[in-house]
């Protein structure tokens, strides 16, 4: 039983919880990765945007050299008519030129350097530390030469070292464009824009976690930016492998899982309208479900929890219930194999308390009830062995009686007649002892023939009368319990005073009883033996004695057939007479 609840509890609670944690695991995993996906697109399109409104924002920056009058004059008179202007004038010029550099180097954020290109010269900023350039020719850079190959349109380069500098190492971002003459396509010289990646990192920096890493690629995929954490450097395409950045490459904008660094990572991307870069977003898997799966882990700890509690229960339950019930059970088994100095002892209050007490009690009763059984059995053996053993002896004193009434009737003498008869009729109702119950009728007349010949003995010493209540001679009574009781009380009562006796036998209903009574008039009882012979119904039969098995017999055969409510009651008192009282169930 306990096993089974045990499993019951596994089946109604912790497995529920099982696969309620599966579900909801697998649900949440789900929606956060639905979720995420979705938020990383807008996350993406918000960078992707904000990127190019600031790189739109440089280009105005260097559009204004195409506008500004002052540096178009300097520029084209610096460049080509060198030789017709003094030293003052190229001052002047140049002058002009770095002023327009330091005014467009205040206006763009995060600016490293501007420098303009203009014939074999360069101009910078005041800020510019001349000891970082490079002397040999510029014009044949490769920057330089895509830059002038585009003839004026804005030209942006990803993550490098400086162009034409020396010494310097911390990557820029740089925009160049061709710088032309007002309504004409005459080259008066190249600027140069080299912007530091701070500008970039205060974009993405409210988006950059440690989990979220971002990689900004140009069209031919070289990196532009990559986040601190990526795990990429500059000079290659970092742990993205050569089938994650051709899927990248192939379309505008999208997202898969692939792997990064040796784990499993969701990876989405969107190209700028403005510059082209790819804006690439990583993450990995089990950092994008993480919430997933603490709830998961949650629920999976309830689960486990419950079947700690299911153990814990199952413990309780076996050393409060399912122990004392085996123990119990084994006491049982030791009652139905006849032995009843079982222990049932319990000191619980509780309801096994209860259980154990009225088990014990119930022992106690069967116990009593057999041994009171089987006394009954060894006294109806006794009075059985008795009447067998002298069985003969009636069967042949009727017939000899009925001899003896013969020739008395032929002798004329009517009174042994009718004498020797009733004693015939008398040892013929003795010898039919296969009832255990007759009616109270049939114990009469029995009785009736009993007493006349005893009248016949006595004479007018013995006056019998009967008073029975109505309905009182159907009830069934005990074979032979009147005849002991009407010889104790003619031997003992009538025939031990000098003058005639009255022996009277009555019947009365009390609820569901009826009282059988069997008084006399006679010598009655000392109270010290009404006392004893008192005290005797209460012991136990003594089986081996049959000099008392007349009126105890009578008492202990009719407690063992009807109940120990029942039996015989006495009271007399000297020179008063003696009344037996027998208490049966009624029937009614």
């Amino acid at each position: 039983m306990n096993h089974q609840i045990f499993l019951l509890v596994i089946l109604t609670v912790t497995l529920p919880l099982l696969i309620m944690s599966g579900l909801i695991y697998w649900f949440s995993f789900k929606a956060v990765k639905t979720e995420y996906q979705a938020s990383s697109s807008l996350i993406l399109n918000n960078l992707s945007f904000n990127i190019d409104q600031y790189l739109q924002s440089i280009e105005k920056g260097t559009l204004n050299a195409q506008l500004d009058n002052q540096l178009q004059n300097a520029l084209e008179n610096y460049t080509y008519h060198t030789e017709n202007n003094g030293e003052d004038l190229k001052i002047q010029y140049r002058n002009v030129i770095e002023t327009f550099i330091s005014s467009i180097e205040m206006t763009i954020k995060n600016v490293d350097s501007i420098r303009i290109y203009a014939g074999n010269r360069v101009f910078y900023s005041a800020d510019f530390n001349r000891a970082d350039y490079a002397l040999n020719d510029f014009t044949k850079e490769p920057w330089y030469i895509e830059t002038v190959r585009h003839n004026g349109g804005v030209v942006l380069f990803g993550t490098h070292p400086p162009f034409h500098r020396t010494n310097v190492h911390e990557p820029v971002i740089s925009i160049a464009r061709v710088i032309n003459k007002v309504g004409s396509k005459q080259q008066l010289g190249v600027m140069l824009v080299d912007i530091r990646l701070d500008s970039l990192r205060e974009i993405l920096k409210l988006s950059e976690t440690s989990m979220r890493n971002f990689v900004i690629i140009d069209s031919d995929g070289g990196i532009v930016y990559y986040s601190a954490n990526s795990g990429m450097d500059p000079e290659s395409s970092t742990r993205l492998d050569a089938g994650t950045i051709g899927t990248v490459m192939k379309e505008s904008t999208g997202s898969f899982y692939a792997p990064i660094a040796g784990k499993e990572s969701y990876i989405n991307f969107v190209t700028s309208p403005y510059s082209g870069w790819k804006v690439i977003q990583s993450i990995g898997e089990k950092e994008m479900t993480k919430p997933a799966g603490f709830l998961g882990n949650l629920i999976l700890g309830l689960a486990f929890a419950s079947l700690g509690t299911a153990l814990l229960f199952m413990v309780l339950l076996y050393n409060r219930v399912t122990k004392p019930i085996i123990r119990l059970t084994r006491q049982v088994k030791l009652v139905g194999m006849g032995r009843f100095d079982v222990n049932l002892s319990s000191s619980r209050q509780d309801e096994f308390g209860v259980l154990y007490q009225g088990i014990h009690r119930m022992v106690e009763e069967l116990q009593n009830y057999i041994e009171r059984s089987s006394m009954a059995k060894a006294q109806q053996k006794i009075a059985q062995y008795g009447a067998l053993k002298s069985q003969i002896n009636p069967h042949f004193l009727a017939n000899a009686l009925e001899t003896v009434q013969m020739k008395a009737i032929i002798n004329g003498q009517r009174d042994i007649s009718e004498m020797v008869g009733l004693l015939g009729k008398l040892f013929r109702i003795h010898i039919q002892t296969g009832k255990e119950t007759v009616s109270l009728r049939e114990e009469l007349d029995h009785i009736r023939l009993y007493v006349r010949v005893q009248q016949m003995r006595f004479g007018d010493k013995i006056r019998y009368t009967e008073n029975l209540a109505p309905g009182s001679e159907s009830v069934e009574v005990m074979h032979f319990s009147l005849q002991p009781l009407i010889e104790n009380a003619v031997v003992h009562g009538l025939e031990r005073t000098s003058g005639p006796g009255l022996l009277e036998i009555g019947s009365s209903f009390v609820g569901h009883e009826m009282i059988i009574t069997v008084r006399d008039d006679g010598a009655g009882m000392e109270a010290g033996e009404l006392a004893k012979l008192r005290e005797r119904l209460k012991q136990p039969s003594d089986t081996l004695d049959q000099r008392h098995i007349g009126i105890k017999n009578v008492h202990d055969r009719i407690q063992f057939y009807f109940g120990e409510m029942y039996g015989l009651s006495v009271d007399s008192a000297p020179g008063e007479g003696t009344v037996v009282s027998i208490r049966l169930p009624s029937g009614k």
